[in-house]
């Protein structure tokens, strides 16, 4: 299975088994559902952690609906899927996704970063046995950078 941008082409399955094996490695990835977020975010990952398979779980500005938790609702249901992804898939890392000009959640990028730190807070009360929480910006170049 690939995915092809501008005559790039991205493996997504990098050892080609399409088994479903223990071994294989999942991330949980919750992410804004705009589409110009998915290639460039799964690139970054796939580049930069030794991921197989990134399970999405995506929200209109997912960051917002976390650092806010007013919405109990859709913040349970981000909490259902990633209990899923780090239970059944056995997801070692949970990546939670910021980016340039969200429909759902249109505020500057100083705002959305203290957001994606509250977001990245609220993941952690949730307890989920994980290696690492990490919080990525995508800027509007659509490239993805890693936020400590």
């Amino acid at each position: 299975m690939n995915f092809i941008k501008k005559n790039i082409t991205l493996p997504l399955i990098k050892n080609s088994k399409m088994k479903y094996l223990e071994i294989d490695k999942f991330a949980s990835v919750i992410n804004c559902m705009d589409g110009r977020t998915q290639l460039p975010v799964l690139e970054w990952i796939i580049e930069h952690y030794d991921i197989d398979y990134p399970d999405m779980i995506t929200e209109a500005g997912p960051i917002k609906i976390l650092a806010e938790n007013k919405n109990k609702a859709l913040v349970e249901a981000i909490k259902y899927r990633l209990d899923i992804s780090v239970n059944k898939h056995h997801s070692k890392h949970i990546f939670i996704v910021a980016h340039y000009d969200c429909a759902g959640n249109p505020e500057k990028k100083a705002v959305q970063l203290k957001q994606l730190k509250k977001a990245i807070k609220r993941v952690k009360k949730m307890n989920f046995e994980v290696n690492e929480i990490i919080g990525l910006w995508v800027n509007k170049n659509w490239k993805v950078k890693k936020i400590e």
